[in-house]
């Protein structure tokens, strides 16, 4: 079984490892100052974000990687999912954002359907590898 890289559980391939890495509460002045200068909703920040953030899981092993974009192609293909509702902060929540407009994405599925693009190609030797496996065997 695949275990989480922090914990003694199970691994859940959580879309939140993709855009928790944005998640700037209690860490404003460092993080949120550096995300500030980037809008998700211009696609050359968002790449930008993307590839420096999102994809930039060292700690997760291929093996996670490959769960983790397996999980977000189902997800991506799934036409009931509902991709703001990842975005969604209310007030009794400790997260936030780095700018309003992460609050009201234009569109969370390109976000999310960029992601797992980009990933196909930034992980793509560790999702060969990760593919050539038997997976129940994790």
């Amino acid at each position: 079984m695949l275990k989480d890289p922090f914990l003694n559980e199970p691994f859940d391939p959580s879309l939140m490892w993709f855009i928790g890495v944005f998640d700037i509460y209690d860490r404003e002045q460092e993080l949120g100052m550096e995300l500030s200068k980037y809008d998700p909703n211009i696609k050359s920040d968002r790449e930008e974000l993307i590839k420096h953030y999102a994809l930039n899981l060292s700690y997760l092993s291929y093996r996670h990687k490959y769960a983790l974009t397996e999980n977000l192609k189902d997800k991506l293909n799934d036409e009931t999912y509902n991709f703001h509702s990842l975005f969604e902060i209310s007030e009794d929540d400790t997260g936030s954002w780095p700018r309003a407009e992460w609050y009201e994405l234009d569109n969370p599925k390109d976000f999310l359907r960029e992601i797992y693009l980009l990933a196909k190609d930034v992980w793509k030797d560790d999702l060969q590898k990760a593919s050539r496996e038997d997976q129940s065997t994790w």
